[in-house]
């Protein structure tokens, strides 16, 4: 580990400003001066591993991940403001809740949500002005926001506490990314009482969900929505989830669900308003498809649509980064792995890796098209890999599908955009895609 190349903790507080506003660049930098793996000091931290070495991703994600677990910017920095759920618990309390939650997630559950999350996704849509330009970036954060909410509470009338909880999760996150990029300020945060205010916010979010849970108790509806399948599901022992789980729950597939979702969306659709004969060809595919009758199964014939989501994901992939800690000492390709390392893997970094992709900084569906994607996962990693791979997936990559075919055959989009600035937050996103929606 010693011989790794190095970065100093004074070149990274020399750069402090600069990383505080997205640290991809500085990251770029020192993997293209130092390779694929080096060490980094972080004032506060200590030595962190970075890497976008696409074997010891694989390894640490799939074949020892009993040897690594979530950092502490999961299992607290992030859990503090939105629970102990899925995303930011360890150990048996995680495996527990991913045996309870998964199934909740297999796709025959989620056909039975697909008339619940077409109809969120045509009624958000109903908000484009057509022939008048607009942040699809907004507009997509607030279509996905909506599509979990209708998936969970499908009854309720909820855009108003919907849009206060919405508020909460993007303000919280914004006093995270302050705490993690500049950790030695933590001090002044807390002393400032800043953290208090958030944490003050978040327990607000908690008690909207808590209202939004015995409104569905009290009535004794079933209303087959992923609310009730949390609400039956049980553990081992017959038992079911205690109230405080269950609200950190529904807070994390708000959080999570909506967001990664939101920015490949709009990626792919800016990538879609700078290329008019890929829109011809969408529009052609997403045209075999009977216009208001498409069903469940008729999204998984529509491959070029596909390819144009995970090609998005690939150049800006919403888990940009994956962090994990060695909890024992292991060993991965002669590199000695001591307890308590963290290790950051640049999943950014790897899905542009010249090793690996062809033109690698371009925009190219068609290589999905013709791809083995049983070789593309060993460095391909839009929702992770392994035993902690997104429990959500499926549901994104079937929402994200039905967008496209809503928006595809009922707009030409475009755009004056030469690029797209990115935001990294605790998901990768664009700071506003401002496009054109012309009625077909």
């Amino acid at each position: 580990m010693k011989k790794l190349p190095h970065v100093s903790a004074l070149k990274v507080l020399l750069n402090s400003k600069r990383i505080l506003k997205n640290p991809l660049p500085f990251h770029h930098e020192n993997f293209e001066k130092l390779g694929d793996t080096f060490r980094i000091s972080i004032l506060g931290e200590g030595k962190v591993l970075f890497s976008r070495d696409a074997d010891l991703v694989k390894q640490v994600l799939q074949k020892k991940h009993r040897y690594y677990s979530k950092s502490k910017l999961q299992t607290k920095d992030l859990a503090k403001y939105i629970g102990y759920g899925l995303l930011t618990s360890e150990g048996e309390h995680w495996r527990a809740h991913r045996r309870m939650i998964q199934p909740a997630f297999h796709v025959k559950k989620l056909k039975g949500l697909f008339s619940i999350m077409r109809n969120a996704i045509v009624a958000e849509l109903e908000r484009i002005v057509p022939s008048t330009e607009q942040d699809v970036f907004a507009l997509m954060g607030d279509l996905a926001f909506q599509v979990v909410a209708k998936s969970l509470f499908s009854s309720n009338d909820i855009r108003e506490p919907m849009s206060r909880l919405q508020h909460i999760t993007e303000e919280n996150q914004k006093m995270l990314i302050r705490e993690m990029r500049q950790p030695y300020f933590k001090w002044w945060y807390k002393a400032s009482g800043e953290i208090g205010e958030h944490m003050d916010m978040a327990e607000t979010g908690r008690d909207i969900l808590n209202d939004l849970i015995e409104e569905r108790l009290s009535s004794g509806k079933e209303e087959h929505d992923l609310l009730d399948m949390l609400l039956n599901a049980t553990y081992e022992d017959g038992a079911k989830m205690p109230r405080r789980q269950l609200i950190d729950e529904v807070l994390i597939l708000f959080t999570a669900g909506h967001e990664t979702t939101a920015n490949a969306l709009a990626f792919t659709l800016y990538f879609m308003s700078k290329d008019e004969e890929l829109q011809r060809k969408l529009f052609e595919e997403i045209s075999s498809l009977e216009k208001d009758n498409y069903t469940w199964e008729d999204l998984s014939k529509l491959s070029l649509t596909t390819s144009c989501i995970k090609e998005a994901m690939r150049l800006y992939p919403p888990a940009y980064f994956i962090d994990r800690v060695a909890i024992e000492d292991n060993e991965i390709d002669g590199l000695h792995m001591k307890k308590g390392t963290l290790v950051l893997l640049s999943i950014f970094e790897l899905h542009r890796h010249k090793d690996f992709w062809e033109n690698p900084t371009e925009y190219i569906p068609d290589r999905f098209v013709a791809m083995n994607m049983k070789e593309a996962s060993n460095y391909y990693y839009p929702f992770g890999a392994g035993p902690r791979m997104c429990v959500g997936n499926a549901f994104a990559n079937y929402e994200m599908v039905m967008v496209m075919v809503e928006i595809i055959k009922k707009y030409h989009i475009s755009t004056k955009m030469s690029r797209v600035e990115i935001n990294p937050m605790i998901s990768l996103k664009p700071k506003e895609v401002k496009l054109n929606f012309v009625l077909r």
